[in-house]
């Protein structure tokens, strides 16, 4: 079926929030740079954003990690300001893989992924995300940029 000249391309994005904060003393080791764990601490904040700013709060308690995976591309310094943006990058029956992006004023600061599950509290494995968070995680069709 040909396409029309004017038709934009379209890609699925998914949920989306971003964060900032301040690199503190105890966000540091003795290097003086950012510690490892300030980078998933940051990634969790924004994750709790996310879910809270679409009415998913309920789930904290049902959705264990099972990996995660950070790349440390530049370093914070103590008083930096840092952006901390976590989107849904795949919805499946039972797992979420949440991206991250931590920028700082040098720019890219560290990425990864979070790969949760949904468990109920009294269930011994995964079990199937329920209709409300696959309607509220959704990925919606937007323009892509430049096009």
């Amino acid at each position: 079926m040909p396409t029309s000249e004017s038709a934009k391309p379209a890609e699925l994005a998914g949920p989306q929030t971003t964060i900032v904060r301040t690199v503190e003393w105890h966000d540091t080791d003795a290097s003086g740079h950012q510690h490892n764990s300030a980078v998933l601490r940051w990634a969790e904040e924004a994750e709790a954003s996310l879910l809270r700013g679409h009415g998913l709060a309920w789930l904290f308690g049902r959705t264990p990690r099972v990996r995660h995976e950070v790349n440390y591309r530049g370093r914070l310094w103590f008083g930096d300001e840092v952006r901390v943006t976590m989107r849904v990058a795949r919805i499946g029956r039972t797992s979420l893989t949440f991206g991250f992006d931590v920028v700082g004023p040098n720019g890219a600061a560290a990425d990864g992924t979070v790969v949760v599950v949904h468990a109920e509290p009294d269930s011994p494995a995964a079990t199937p995300w329920p209709d409300k968070v696959l309607s509220a995680l959704s990925f919606q069709e937007q323009e892509v940029p430049g096009t």
